[in-house]
């Protein structure tokens, strides 16, 4: 990979929703390795601009201040500043954390879109889009449910479906309803503007297919919605809070959070340049948590419209059609901007073997964990690197992170550090020893440690921070190994000469690993440079072997990390376990009835009983079974999201429920012929519904 063509870096961190505080999935998938690989550019002299900020617009905000009594402002203080602080404390290195509230995001959203009105860009539509009679309010996209017509998920959302990954309109879903009240929403006509996107799909594609380096999942979505074909999108919506459009006859309309979100990168630049030229402390420094070490005077542009700067965006999976198919186009459209040479979106992270849920509070809050685990930054920051779904999902356990505090990094890094220090106490009264006559197993040593800056470069490049994590912690084997065979403790009665060599290289490798941790463990970075009295050196000082010099005085050793007990796991465990039944209690209380519906529209439903008398999967889908029934009527096929409950040869000879007069619709290239029945708990287990007594195929259920 070839970076030396690149003059500078933008790199950008997917905004968080300012609804709520941030939580390990977030850390993991966007916001560590982001802070990862711009901590190691900036440790090679890199001139880098780390952005992001709070998303602060659009529906759930005004839900959340009308359920507090508050104003929306007042939620988005609330939550920009959990967030910003929980960042800053965790080590989170960004330039600035901005905001989309903020008058300069307001005024370079509305000039972005205005450009693209006036160059014609837009089509002007009306459309019937869904609203909430209940709620009184045209619905975003996310805030609508219904089953996925292409692969049958029932929980998609109206912009994506999470299940396969395909990109939808809200009017696409089958049965669909809205998260705010429960209701099924209707149509209403209203007008909007639409970017056609189909009017850059070759140009899209030529983008794509020139980054076939990307990683698969991002690769592969994009191909994926290419192939389908792309629709025009609406970029503005119906809603009382957020960036107003800029144009004659859009009153009560403000720009779609999708469209005014990624500009949110553009403005946070702009607001970070801004205060560059002043030169002076202002109190937007801490409100935008302006990092103003090194912060010299610069131009937005050069990082924005420069081809000589390479952009990246970290993102998480869910954003991925938003950030290389939505945005690009509107950078195109512009014409003035650069495009992102890279995307690495990760999966997701689940926890303790389920998904992380918000609103079942299934999580572990980043502010809540700064609390628990006081000065253990970095052992979070360890494990989730260490644990990334950078290429499939994966899961964060307590007992794990447990283990690879006490099994790795107090048993390996922290021991390492530890006895090297305190032999060099002992023995040379903290000095550092002269390099005295090398062995061939000395210099195979030094051989493999000058190896591993360009291995853990390679890995950080290519966006392999798992990788490249085990690779830094492979130095600090070393280091155990060395001192495990060469037993300076036992020579130090018979060769002196031989145990200052052997303290001087594993010095040596100590001092390599102060900066090659840096990007992963900063706060352990600042430790280990404390206690071994150094500082100033840079990626490329990195495997060297005289980065301490001779005689050169050490402080006292320090552990860096210590063991995490039994207690302290099992009440995190104890926190999420009180959740879930919370969350089950609060699920039989407040689950709401459906609409009442007239018996003539009961009485329309055929239900039948049916026995299954073959099932397989659905091939590339993970929820669906191909169910072949008999229904007393006929034998057909059936596509069931079940795949995650039954295995298919455990379900044939089943008697089951069936809705017989259902309109047969294709799921996966599958023409599928009613619904089965299932019964669904708090925590998503599914169920037959069917007779407690065998009954003939084909009995009618009244």
């Amino acid at each position: 990979m070839d970076n030396n063509k690149f003059k500078r870096y933008t790199v950008t961190a997917a905004l968080p929703y300012t609804n709520g505080p941030v939580h390990i999935g977030h850390l993991a998938g966007v916001y560590l390795p982001a802070d990862t690989y711009v901590r190691y550019l900036r440790a090679n002299k890199r001139d880098v601009k780390f952005i992001c900020g709070s998303d602060e617009n659009g529906v759930p905000i005004t839900l959340k201040a009308k359920k507090e009594g508050v104003t929306p402002q007042e939620i988005v203080d609330k939550y920009h500043k959990i967030i910003g602080d929980s960042f800053k404390e965790f080590g989170v290195s960004f330039d600035i954390y901005h905001r989309t509230s903020s008058l300069t995001h307001h005024q370079t959203a509305e000039d972005f879109f205005e450009k693209l009105y006036k160059d014609g860009v837009f089509t002007e539509e009306i459309t019937e889009q869904y609203y909430d009679e209940q709620a009184k309010s045209f619905l975003a996209d996310r805030y609508i449910t219904g089953t996925c017509p292409k692969c049958g998920n029932e929980n998609a959302y109206g912009d994506q479906c999470e299940s396969c990954g395909s990109s939808l309109n809200a009017t696409d879903l089958i049965n669909p309803k809205s998260t705010l009240s429960g209701q099924p929403p209707v149509l209403r006509q209203t007008k909007n503007w639409f970017l056609p996107l189909d009017k850059y799909e070759d140009q899209l594609r030529t983008y794509i297919e020139s980054h076939k380096e990307w990683r698969p999942n991002v690769y592969g979505q994009c191909q994926s919605w290419l192939n389908a074909g792309l629709q025009p999108r609406a970029m503005t919506r119906d809603l009382d809070w957020g960036v107003k459009v800029p144009v004659k006859g859009a009153d009560g309309k403000v720009l779609y959070v999708w469209f005014d979100a990624p500009i949110g990168y553009i403005s946070a630049t702009k607001e970070l340049s801004e205060y560059a030229k002043l030169g002076i402390w202002n109190p937007k420094a801490e409100e935008y948590y302006i990092n103003q070490s090194n912060l010299t005077s610069f131009n937005y542009e050069d990082y924005w419209k420069n081809k000589e700067a390479k952009l990246v965006h970290f993102i998480g999976k869910d954003n991925i059609v938003f950030h290389c198919i939505i945005f690009p186009a509107m950078l195109m459209a512009h014409g003035d901007y650069i495009l992102a040479d890279n995307v690495p979106a990760n999966e997701f992270l689940n926890l303790e073997g389920q998904k992380i849920s918000t609103s079942k509070n299934w999580a572990v809050w980043l502010n809540e964990y700064l609390e628990d685990f006081k000065d253990k930054q970095d052992v979070l920051r360890y494990v989730l690197t260490a644990t990334a779904p950078e290429t499939k999902d994966n899961d964060f356990t307590w007992k794990d992170f447990q283990a690879r505090n006490n099994n790795e990094l107090v048993a390996i890094l922290g021991n390492f550090i530890n006895r090297v220090v305190v032999l060099t106490h002992k023995y040379f009264d903290g000095n550092v020893p002269t390099l005295m006559e090398l062995t061939a197993h000395d210099k195979a040593i030094i051989e493999e440690l000058k190896s591993y800056p360009d291995k853990i470069s390679t890995s950080i490049e290519n966006y392999r921070f798992r990788e490249a994590l085990t690779e830094v912690m492979n130095v600090a084997r070393l280091g155990n190994k060395y001192l495990a065979d060469t037993e300076p403790w036992k020579l130090i009665k018979t060769d002196e000469d031989r145990v200052r060599t052997i303290l001087n290289i594993s010095l040596q490798i100590a001092a390599n690993l102060e900066i090659l941790i840096e990007p992963f463990l900063p706060f352990t970075s600042v430790k280990l440079k404390q206690m071994l009295n150094c500082g100033g050196n840079t990626w490329t000082d990195a495997g060297s072997i005289d980065l301490l010099k001779r005689g050169h005085k050490l402080n006292q050793a320090e552990l860096l990390f210590d063991k995490i007990e039994d207690e302290a796991v099992q009440a995190q465990i104890d926190k999420l376990n009180q959740s879930k039944t919370a969350n089950q209690q609060m699920q039989k209380e407040v689950t709401p009835s459906k609409p009442n519906i007239e018996f003539e529209q009961f009485s329309a439903i055929d239900i039948r009983v049916a026995t299954i008398v073959a099932a397989e999967k659905v091939e590339k889908t993970k929820k669906l079974l191909k169910l072949t029934l008999n229904t007393g009527l006929d034998e057909r096929t059936v596509v069931s999201g079940i795949a995650e409950h039954y295995k298919p040869e455990d379900i044939i000879g089943k008697q089951v429920s069936i809705i017989v007069n259902l309109a047969p619709r294709e799921i996966k290239g599958i023409v599928s012929q009613g619904m089965i029945l299932m019964a669904e708990d708090s925590e998503g287990k599914l169920t037959f519904v069917k007779a407690t007594d065998r009954m003939p195929e084909g009995a009618v259920i009244r």
